[in-house]
């Protein structure tokens, strides 16, 4: 375990679950698992993930470095048997060590009245993405808990120039192209509250609560509820709250964006209906359920224009197909042929125009075959590899 210091560029790259060689050997782990492809491939990228050295900075996350490798050899063991066993305790002693040096520093930041970032606590970076690898690894860990409690801290609000914002507001912007002056509270499963509530709903259905969890599932929802916007096509939620839309209740975005899982309404309609299952709310539950289903419509569907599963047909097919294994309500799973149709019909679009297929797992090949191979089965994936999207 090293630093980034003694980290070559391609190192860096094969340990990368965004769009390096980590996230491809989740596909050919899946493909093995169930079958469809042969353990020597997966073993071959997994070697090449874990030669060298791994990158065990304060700046690793779930979708980067040793947690990031500890996740894709957990994958591995998806049929029950056991792999690559030391390697992963090693790796598990590790990742929580750094989740309680991530820890300090956000509570000392907490305590300084300071502003949160994305990389303090969001899935790609900080202590969100730590807590789903934890809950995966160490369930029962005091580790865990203290992440938990951390999170509850964070949805409560807190008091900034004289201002209530939430706990979770960050003073940068959300891409520098899009300029938030004051900051801006995330509303999606990626960098913001979403991902916050699927991760408490998550661990809550698991049997893991800490003191204030269930109070901070209703603060979240409550806000989700608050910020719901309404049209043609049905409800939906802003990407992000400016100061601005904090202060005339009105958010800058106009319209619904594009149905995604990092940002759109799939993403949020499944942490909402996670925190209702979670909390046993069959109202909410269902809100939930039928505002994913109107984000489905045809004119919603044509704001879809790549394959890939962080703002595409993958991860929208993926996001649907777990929101509809836990609904009683068989629309949802109706809709499932049509985004297995769109989802290869983007796919194949993708190659009929000759793109090179990028690597990895958000935005690259690995991503959109993984969702594939989900169309082909009626059972969950063998590895369980989507829980690194907090959407089971």
């Amino acid at each position: 375990m090293t630093s980034t210091a003694t980290v070559s560029l391609d190192q860096a790259h094969r340990q990368s679950l965004a769009d390096g060689t980590a996230g491809t050997a989740l596909l050919h782990i899946e493909r093995a698992l169930s079958g469809r492809g042969p353990w020597a491939k997966a073993h071959a990228l997994i070697r090449q993930v874990a030669t060298g050295p791994i990158d065990g900075g304060d700046h690793a996350g779930l979708y980067y470095g040793a947690p990031a490798v500890a996740f894709m050899l957990h994958t591995a063991g998806g049929d029950g048997r056991p792999r690559y066993e030391q390697a992963l305790a090693t790796l598990d002693h590790h990742v929580a060590g750094l989740a309680r040096r991530r820890l300090s520093t956000a509570v000392t930041r907490t305590n300084a009245g300071e502003y949160t970032r994305f990389n303090e606590y969001d899935l790609f970076y900080g202590l969100v993405g730590i807590g789903a690898l934890l809950l995966l690894r160490q369930p029962g860990s005091d580790t865990l808990g203290d992440v938990l409690r951390y999170l509850v801290r964070l949805t409560r609000p807190s008091r900034h120039d004289g201002v209530e914002l939430p706990g979770w507001w960050v003073p940068h912007d959300p891409d520098p192209t899009l300029p938030t002056p004051g900051g801006h509270a995330n509303l999606g499963m990626a960098h913001g509250a979403a991902g916050i509530l699927a991760l408490l709903a998550l661990a809550a259905r698991a049997g893991h609560v800490v003191e204030g969890q269930h109070e901070a599932l209703e603060r979240l929802t409550d806000w989700f509820e608050h910020w719901r916007q309404h049209s043609l096509d049905g409800p939906w939620c802003p990407q992000w709250i400016t100061l601005t839309a904090l202060r005339t209740g009105r958010p800058t975005q106009q319209r619904p964006g594009r149905p995604s899982w990092c940002y759109g309404t799939p993403g949020i309609a499944r942490a909402l209906q996670l925190a209702a299952l979670a909390t046993g709310d069959t109202t909410r539950q269902h809100l939930a359920e039928q505002a994913l289903l109107a984000s489905l419509s045809d004119q919603n569907l044509t704001r879809i224009s790549d394959p890939g599963l962080c703002h595409g047909a993958a991860g929208l097919y993926q996001t649907v197909y777990r929101a509809a294994r836990d609904s009683t309500d068989p629309a949802l799973r109706r809709r499932l042929p049509c985004l297995a149709a769109a989802l290869t019909a983007h796919t194949r679009l993708r190659h009929g125009h000759n793109e090179r297929p990028e690597e990895g797992l958000l935005t690259g090949r690995a991503g959109v075959e993984l969702a594939l191979e989900t169309t082909r089965r009626t059972a969950p994936p063998h590895s369980g590899w989507d829980a690194c999207l907090l959407i089971t």
